[in-house]
């Protein structure tokens, strides 16, 4: 997060308000939530959590 200057409460926005979510290709246990961020200009953030622990893993998160 602080390597690629994403806020948590980007992740958490993403993660409560996606644009768009995406099954990962490779692991059905992974989610990807997609959220245009307006202070980045509107550049996509992606972050990838895992939706089966409790609370969901945030495996990784960057700007697309």
């Amino acid at each position: 997060m602080q390597k690629r200057k994403v806020l948590t409460e980007w992740i958490q926005l993403a993660l409560d308000e996606p644009d768009t979510t995406k099954p990962d290709p490779e692991d059905p246990q992974l989610i990807h939530a997609l959220k245009g961020i307006p202070e980045r200009e509107f550049k996509v953030l992606r972050v990838i959590y895992n939706e089966t622990t409790d609370p969901v893993t945030v495996v990784t998160v960057f700007f697309e």
